[in-house]
């Protein structure tokens, strides 16, 4: 039978290798925050602009398609002035051969209808050409913003581009030898520390006592509980803001 990755982890690694590990892990991945703060808001800026883009390009594609569909309805308008205009001159055409006035008046509705026709579809082919015209100015604006949009966006990712170029490499090591050391702790410590490193505003789900106060929220930390992290038996995590606490001497020693 495979053995599972929790089983993978030998039973009889100390609560002081624990502890260890998990101050190591802490300062790799402080090390990756650092980088990360090295490019700031940079990263969202550049998926902002993308989605600004995007939402532009799509802006500018519905005011062509929309331009498109008034054109077809003013082509369609025309060809039926053309075919009331035929109509008309053919309605004329038979009067001039009716035997009464009813076919006379019967002839003279048709061409009032179809005049109608004309004058409606007129009004619709002006107001179609004045929403091209509207439609032709947004789309000039919203191409020209998004002209400008792509220029910021190359510019920005250029940017970023260079100094993930500077600290890709250091990156990159750190995160394969944070993943290297996330092996040798426990699943449900590893859940634990990432839980709080989530949390915490600066990252620090791991700290070390400094002058009997907690390294993350600088709360005195208990007589006993010091006694307790000194020795190394258990994980202590501090009352007040849950972070894992080591002693100077553990910090100490993974610095070197």
């Amino acid at each position: 039978m495979a053995k599972t990755k929790k089983e993978s982890i030998p039973e009889e690694v100390s609560v002081e290798q624990k502890l260890r590990a998990l101050y190591s892990l802490q300062q790799i991945d402080s090390q990756i925050d650092k980088i990360k703060i090295v490019r700031g808001e940079l990263p969202l800026e550049v998926e902002d602009l993308e989605d600004e883009i995007a939402g532009l390009e799509t802006r500018v594609k519905n005011f062509k398609q929309d331009a498109e569909n008034f054109k077809t309805t003013i082509k369609e308008k025309e060809d039926l002035i053309k075919s009331c205009q035929n109509m008309i001159k053919k309605y004329e055409e038979q009067q001039m051969n009716v035997r009464n006035n009813r076919e006379f008046d019967s002839l003279n509705k048709e061409i009032e209808f179809q005049k109608l026709e004309m004058q409606l579809a007129e009004k619709m082919i002006k107001e179609s050409k004045f929403k091209i015209e509207n439609l032709e100015g947004d789309m000039e604006q919203a191409a020209e913003k998004l002209k400008d949009r792509k220029a910021d966006l190359d510019a920005k990712k250029s940017e970023l581009d260079e100094i993930v170029k500077e600290t890709e490499k250091d990156e990159q090591a750190l995160i394969d030898k944070s993943v290297k050391n996330e092996k040798l702790i426990e699943e449900r410590l590893l859940t634990a520390y990432k839980r709080i490193r989530e949390n915490a505003r600066n990252g620090l789900a791991v700290v070390q006592i400094e002058r009997d106060a907690c390294g993350g929220c600088f709360n005195k930390i208990p007589p006993q509980h010091q006694l307790d992290i000194k020795m190394h038996k258990k994980i202590i995590v501090c009352e007040y803001c849950g972070r894992i606490l080591v002693d100077p001497e553990i910090a100490e020693t993974e610095s070197k």
